[in-house]
């Protein structure tokens, strides 16, 4: 298995530090507001990884953090009149319900920096001890950036070059431009912790380096995060960390990619943020699911209307086609055991797929070919019923057990067919029950021999959206928008 390596820049052949085990973190939220769409691809990313890497027999420990103390939560707090944890508290329990209904986020722990405040301490007593770092008369640490000669590696910045960029009128106490607060000192209404320099609280770099180490050790295997935190937070992890140990803080660095809405970078000033109760509001949680794993995790991608469209048609079909192999295998229960390369062969296609830096896009590509053959095998009169059976049963057995790593195929068939279908009835302004007393007209129209009438209330379905399908068995409507 290769994967793209955010530190080298290239592919690289996956090799834990220990044989069956793999040790991984992923940064998780600012808990200052509710959780958005791009916190919900993150999320997605690193439970299908290590999903994946479950599935090939490793035994992964997978760490997510929660920042609950940042500028950004004490004022919220105190435009609120709240405590800050309690704040924290409150938006961390909004996270995890919108999480479980959509199907994600489930590391193996969950830590918070407010519950690491004595690791926190002792981890910048030691950077001091070291030389790495020094504390003001004012109460504030700061980690020496040009102490650490490897700073910039992750994000290939060079120092001279950030000097440019940054203010001249540097915070009192502070020995260069380019250093950054590992413990800030308290301001009035600040919630605070003592520390050997003075009440103060963790800047927001130094906890995920604490917790790293204090739950997965020195050298961890994985490191995720979203791109935007590869400089500064994922640099000044690094330099934190192994100025720390003088150990690699992660043999692997993986990054997903950000989100825009309709074209658009996701802005609240622009009115275009999406939350995830928001989208859930919207669609389906296998919606959401497929438009984010059928894009590369590592590519930036466009979550508009028209992506969640696309999901819903590609989704409908999908699950049509199972409740289709459901329909057979009902009125047929007798299998017969035969070689079939379709089915015999996904497992093969789909791992070659993950393999490839967890290349969902191609991984999902395979099931519209999968599915065709389904489609036509369910026609094929040819083919013995016990064979096509088997065949049938054992295509869909792979399907959802392979792609329920990424997280597809885990609603109930008939549920999200229904759920769709009555979004999009609902969308058009028509009623079930008048769609069927129209087909029920049409057909006495036709027994009349009025195929007049019958051609126009074709028609005039057609006009409002509504397909209809003639067949042996009689008359069915599906919605052309689905199609």
């Amino acid at each position: 298995m290769k994967i793209y390596n955010s530190l080298t820049r290239k592919k690289e052949e996956f090799i834990p530090i220990e044989k069956d085990n793999v040790k991984m973190y992923a940064c998780g939220i600012t808990v200052y507001d509710d959780s958005h769409i791009g916190h919900a691809r993150a999320s997605i990313t690193y439970d299908m990884i290590c999903c994946y890497l479950r599935f090939l027999g490793y035994k992964v420990k997978y760490v997510r953090n929660y920042t609950d103390v940042d500028d950004k939560i004490i004022a919220r707090a105190n435009a609120l009149n709240m405590n800050a944890l309690d704040y924290s508290e409150d938006r961390i329990r909004a996270a995890e319900e919108v999480f479980a209904k959509l199907g994600a986020d489930f590391p193996d722990i969950k830590c918070k920096a407010s519950e690491n405040i004595d690791n926190i301490i002792d981890f910048v007593s030691k950077l001091i001890e070291k030389g790495y770092a020094y504390p003001t008369e004012k109460g504030d640490v700061y980690y020496s950036v040009k102490k650490f000669k490897d700073y910039g590696k992750l994000s290939n910045i060079n120092t001279d070059d950030l000097l440019n960029g940054v203010r001249k009128d540097v915070e009192e106490g502070k020995q260069d431009p380019l250093d950054f607060a590992v413990w800030k000192a308290a301001k009035p209404g600040e919630i605070s912790w003592k520390s050997p320099w003075g009440e103060g609280r963790p800047g927001w770099h130094i906890e995920c380096s604490c917790m790293v180490l204090h739950n997965l050790g020195e050298t961890i295997d994985i490191h995720g995060g979203g791109k935007d935190l590869i400089f500064p937070h994922h640099e000044n992890e690094i330099a934190q960390s192994e100025a720390l140990t003088g150990k690699p803080l992660a043999n692997y660095w993986i990054h997903n990619g950000l989100i825009k809405i309709n074209g658009q970078k996701m802005s609240k000033s622009l009115g275009n943020s999406l939350t995830i109760k928001e989208a859930l509001a919207l669609y389906n949680p296998e919606v959401v699911r497929y438009a984010i794993v059928s894009k590369s995790y590592s590519s930036d991608i466009d979550l508009g209307e028209s992506e969640f469209a696309l999901a819903e048609k590609h989704l409908y079909y999908f699950y049509n086609t199972m409740n289709a192999i459901d329909k057979f295998l009902a009125q047929n229960t007798e299998m017969k055991e035969v070689a079939n390369e379709v089915a015999d062969g996904i497992e093969a296609k789909y791992r070659e797929a993950m393999d490839d830096d967890f290349n969902t896009p191609v991984a999902v590509a395979e099931l519209f070919a999968d599915f065709k053959y389904v489609n036509n095998l369910l026609k094929d009169n040819k083919v013995p019923a016990d064979e096509k059976a088997y065949i049938l049963n054992k295509i869909k057995s792979e399907i959802v057990r392979l792609y329920n790593i990424m997280g597809l195929f885990k609603e109930d068939v008939q549920g999200l067919i229904d759920d769709l279908k009555n979004k999009y009835i609902n969308k058009l302004g028509l009623d079930v029950a008048e769609i069927e007393r129209k087909i029920e007209e049409r057909a006495t129209a036709k027994l009349e021999k009025n195929y007049e009438l019958a051609d126009k209330i074709r028609s005039e379905l057609d006009e409002n959206g509504i397909l209809l399908n003639d067949s042996k068995e009689g008359t069915t409507w599906d919605i052309k928008e689905l199609i």
